[in-house]
């Protein structure tokens, strides 16, 4: 087994805004595991506000021993290696995992999605996400999304109403809204749920802050649309919690360490009666489609990574009806460019 890897900095075709921060590109680690003859991709998306960086990720990998990794791979104990290594850094440890399952794909010569029990027919739209920006290049986003069939809207500032009014004049399709825990007032969150849900929002993200958890269950409890858990959901422990304080919960490779804990965290969700959204941060081809593996055991999904990228390093998946393509091809079917 030998692993390799190279920093890459994803450029954003907006400046992305969301409720507390802005940027217009996102430090990426890329790596491969090369094994018997075959090669698995992997990816860490390391957005600024989880912490890690393309520092960070090169110390992490610079202490994992491949050695460790014996095929057929045991995933569990592959990922509770990783954390023993250091606690935290989900976003390099699901690089790591998702260059197993594309390797474990390859020498299986059959498609993760298959290995991990999705059906493709149950493929769900994904959403195409809006920053917080002028009325003017909200319009042209949209004009951007014609493609998808559904748009998710970031809101937490005072502008909130202004952008959705914005949207709703020049398009009629289902949103999705992720306030990124930017609205702290109860009552006034309950008005805005009420108000998103005549304008035909179909389910909110984290609208409080993730550590007020009797203020997210009072919405969730009063609120016409679903609310759903983001920030505050991270890895498996974080599911059961979730209950009682959500409908349901947005699952990220970048923050469950991989697809094998995603997978997971989806079966847990189930078990407790708990909606799925699977999301993205800002991702190429690579990790989009170890999610869209992932995206037919889910109710939503948002996974419009290479849609906002500028300098996607693989060949854009085929999209088709709002949807990605599971493809047949052995292990996620990427292809370098």
């Amino acid at each position: 087994m030998e692993l390799t890897f190279q920093p890459f900095e994803l450029g954003l075709k907006h400046p992305f805004t969301i409720a507390k921060f802005s940027r217009t590109s996102t430090p990426l680690m890329l790596l491969q595991l090369k094994h018997e003859g075959y090669t698995g991709h992997g990816e860490a998306s390391m957005v600024p506000y989880m912490g890690e960086g393309h520092q960070s990720a090169t110390e992490f990998l610079n202490n994992v021993d491949v050695k460790q990794f014996k095929y057929p791979f045991d995933f569990a104990a592959i990922i509770n290696y990783l954390d023993s290594i250091a606690a935290g850094q989900p976003a390099i440890k699901a690089a790591i995992d998702i260059a197993l399952h594309d390797l474990d794909g390859k020498i299986r010569q059959q498609p993760c999605w298959q290995l991990l029990g999705s059906d493709p027919n149950k493929m769900p739209v994904t959403s195409f996400t809006l920053g917080i920006d002028t009325p003017e290049v909200i319009i042209q986003k949209v004009k951007e999304a014609a493609s998808c069939k559904v748009i998710k809207v970031k809101l937490g500032r005072d502008s909130d109403k202004e952008l959705i009014q914005t949207i709703r004049s020049v398009t009629n399709v289902p949103l999705y809204v992720d306030a990124n825990q930017g609205w702290t007032d109860r009552q006034q969150s309950l008005d805005m749920t009420h108000w998103l849900h005549e304008h035909g929002v179909l389910l909110i993200e984290q609208p409080m802050p993730k550590t007020d958890l009797d203020g997210n269950a009072w919405l969730t409890e009063h609120s016409p649309i679903p609310i759903i858990g983001d920030e505050a959901v991270q890895r498996l422990p974080d599911v059961e919690k979730a209950k009682g304080i959500y409908h349901g919960i947005n699952i990220k490779l970048m923050k469950s360490a991989g697809m094998h804990e995603a997978h997971q965290m989806i079966l847990k969700a189930k078990e407790l009666g708990l909606k799925i959204l699977i999301g993205c941060m800002s991702e190429t081809s690579c990790a989009t489609l170890a999610a869209a593996a992932l995206a037919p055991q889910c109710d939503w999904a948002d996974l419009d990574g290479p849609l906002l990228t500028s300098n996607n390093p693989f060949k854009m998946p085929e999209f088709k009806d709002g949807k990605w393509v599971l493809s047949n091809e052995p292990g996620l079917g990427i292809q370098r460019i």
